[in-house]
């Protein structure tokens, strides 16, 4: 079994050397797992802190699928994207990063539906992971959110099962499925919800 994990900022510059480095022949499994955030010294809704988001949390990763596609398809692999809880339910002062995995949403669910009609036997798992435990992650919402952040090996945990399962979806923790459906139905219920969660005065001063 041949399985490819691709996390953090690695991923971006591997995305430009696949063609000369690697041979994806027999890929079992491709796992995305990578994400940027905005660039020191750039406002969180500029031009050029957006552009780098849309290449890190997006393009990289269809950049990347594509590469792989043809392996997998021989092989009746998996693909499994990591995503964000932004990607299914927006929140205030994040923009351009809800925009880029909002798409990814789109680009694999539209995927997935592309190569169902192809018959084509590669299966798309969309992982929909909220705040984890982690040190970096910690540090950049300190005084933002009153989010509890959920434990990373669980987390790692539901991405393996879910992956292994071919499980079109995973949510973790398992209330955020309930929440994206709140998106549709209830509107204002999950507006108040989200503000529980969220300082607002602390996050308005750092998108300043």
């Amino acid at each position: 079994m041949k399985v490819l994990l691709l996390t953090g900022l690695g991923a971006l510059f591997f995305s430009y050397y696949w063609d000369d480095n690697f041979d994806p022949g027999g890929l079992d499994y491709l796992v995305l797992n990578h994400l940027g955030a905005t660039p020191a010294g750039t406002r969180s809704r500029s031009i050029q802190g957006t552009r780098w988001l849309l290449q890190v949390n997006l393009l990289s990763y269809v950049q990347l699928t594509s590469l792989a596609l043809p392996s997998l398809t021989d092989s009746r692999g998996s693909l499994v994207v990591v995503s964000s809880l932004l990607g299914r339910v927006p929140t205030s002062f994040s923009s351009p990063y809800s925009a880029a995995k909002f798409a990814l949403d789109g680009f694999f669910g539209s995927l997935r539906r592309e190569l169902d009609v192809q018959d084509v036997n590669v299966a798309i798992t969309m992982c929909v992971l909220g705040l984890r435990d982690r040190a970096s992650a910690a540090e950049a919402v300190r005084g933002v959110t009153r989010a509890k952040a959920a434990p990373g090996p669980k987390a790692a945990l539901a991405v393996i099962r879910g992956g292994a399962t071919r499980a079109p979806g995973v949510f973790y923790p398992w209330r955020f499925h309930l929440l994206g459906l709140l998106r549709g139905w209830l509107p204002h219920p999950r507006a108040w919800f989200i503000r529980q969660e969220l300082n607002v005065t602390a996050v308005a001063a750092a998108a300043a």
